[in-house]
């Protein structure tokens, strides 16, 4: 796998396959309709609870231990793994997987995304055609801008190389226990390393290598200190 370490673990997560051993980061989004037809169990492991809203039931897939407030509104095909937490309000388009812990907040929209153990992404979030990390954390209002204002297809930059996607829709990669300040912006293509922190109000684009730290100063090595403590913090919050 190209890049596959820059990131993400994909140790213990249910839907690894997804990715080939060639393929970019990005060529899971391209296999995951297909993924979807052929390995969705589709099959409801709690109740459902009253103002649940269910679009093609027969292609959703939801595990134990999974919370659903009223009003939320998933759309099959959706694979939802165990422990996960959909908040009131959220909304989740076809074509979404969630792994096991993963929380997605009120008035959340995610669509043609995969989230791997742990990610959330918080109230009035935007995720399209995107990859979220193990233990991800989208602050509130964060939006992964998934379509270039001039309708070409997205074309990324990823550690000097610059690349044709083939993709008119293509969100952003974020990769495991990063962290983005509420009401970010995320550009089309944008590719954010492993153990990244960014503060608020930021407008992201382009590849954020792993371990930076991103500010109205640029982009930057993030402490080692800061950095041991989110990824800290991101374990002690993972699903049991």
């Amino acid at each position: 796998m190209k890049n596959l370490e820059t990131f993400f673990s994909l140790e213990g997560f249910a839907h690894k396959a997804l990715w080939q051993k060639e393929d970019f980061v990005w060529s899971a989004l391209i296999s995951l309709n297909e993924y979807l037809e052929k390995n969705n169990p589709c099959q409801i492991e709690i109740e459902i609870p009253e103002g649940v809203f269910l679009q093609n039931k027969e292609l959703i897939s939801i595990g134990v231990g999974t919370i659903i407030e009223p009003g939320a509104m998933i759309k099959g095909p959706c694979i939802i793994g165990k422990n996960c937490f959909i908040g009131h309000g959220a909304y989740l388009r076809e074509s979404v997987i969630c792994g096991d812990g993963c929380h997605i907040g009120h008035s959340a929209e995610l669509k043609h995304s995969i989230l791997l153990d742990g990610a959330a992404a918080t109230h009035f979030v935007y995720v399209g055609d995107c990859i979220l990390g193990n233990f991800v954390n989208l602050g509130a209002g964060v939006k992964c801008a998934n379509l270039r204002l001039d309708r070409s297809q997205v074309t990324v930059h990823l550690e000097g190389e610059k690349i044709e996607t083939g993709l008119k829709k293509f969100g952003a990669i974020v990769g495991d226990f990063v962290q983005i300040g509420c009401n970010s912006v995320l550009n089309p293509g944008t590719l954010v390393g492993r153990e990244c922190f960014s503060h608020p109000l930021m407008n992201l684009k382009g590849f954020i290598p792993k371990g930076s730290q991103v500010s109205v100063k640029g982009i930057e090595p993030i402490e080692k200190k800061l950095l041991t403590k989110l990824v800290c913090q991101s374990n002690f919050s993972a699903p049991k």
